[in-house]
């Protein structure tokens, strides 16, 4: 046991809890001081959440969203506009695009961008899926979200080389996000403006 540690059983909690993204160690041994105040049921309650939420949450079939059924709550929407496909990098970016209140199609995740230094290519993302979609037709655009960094525009581009040839319109967001920023950090109100704004992609940016 490491001496700086009364308990193998907080040593141990102190290192899952580091594990998280962001989380060092310092920060961690708060986290599990503060559960350690908290009453039994809970500290079971917030345990149970997590454990129940790895085995019983779905993704959606449709879009790759997170879901509590087999069809997320937006692709099962008949409010929601069914021909506009968002296509977002991940999860997160989902959340941040309907903060905006300006969108009212529907998204495409597609689990992560292309990036060959980092070992994801084409086939490990939802990218043979999303022409499956707009190969099934009903679809009249598809808006490329993707984060403005190297990688992002090198799945735009992948993308649109996949479907330019599709009787589909593809449109990229404005770039009122600024080069090399992520969309989940951007606030809404340049998001919102982003989504509304987006020009036709051409293959360029």
């Amino acid at each position: 046991m490491n001496q700086q540690y009364p308990s193998i059983l907080l040593e141990k909690a102190v290192g899952e809890f580091s594990k998280l993204p962001g989380i060092g160690r310092k920060t961690a041994m708060r986290l599990v001081l503060h559960l350690l105040r908290q009453d039994t049921a809970t500290v079971e309650a917030f345990g149970n959440s997590i454990i129940t939420l790895k085995r019983e949450v779905k993704y959606c079939k449709v879009c790759h969203n997170i879901s509590d059924t087999e069809i997320c709550q937006i692709c099962s929407n008949s409010q929601r506009d069914a021909s506009t496909v968002c296509v977002v990098e991940n999860i997160r970016d989902v959340m941040a695009v309907e903060a905006t209140q300006q969108y009212r199609g529907i998204y495409h995740v597609l689990g992560g961008v292309i990036s060959p230094m980092d070992g994801v290519g084409p086939s490990d993302l939802q990218i043979e899926s999303l022409v499956q979609r707009v190969a099934e037709g009903g679809i009249n655009e598809v808006i490329l979200a993707l984060s403005t960094t190297m990688e992002g525009d090198t799945t735009n581009f992948y993308i649109y080389r996949k479907l330019e040839k599709m009787n589909v319109k593809l449109s990229v967001i404005a770039r009122g996000i600024s080069v090399g920023d992520e969309l989940e950090y951007a606030d809404e109100v340049t998001l919102g403006r982003s989504i509304v704004n987006r020009t036709l992609f051409t293959g360029t940016v």
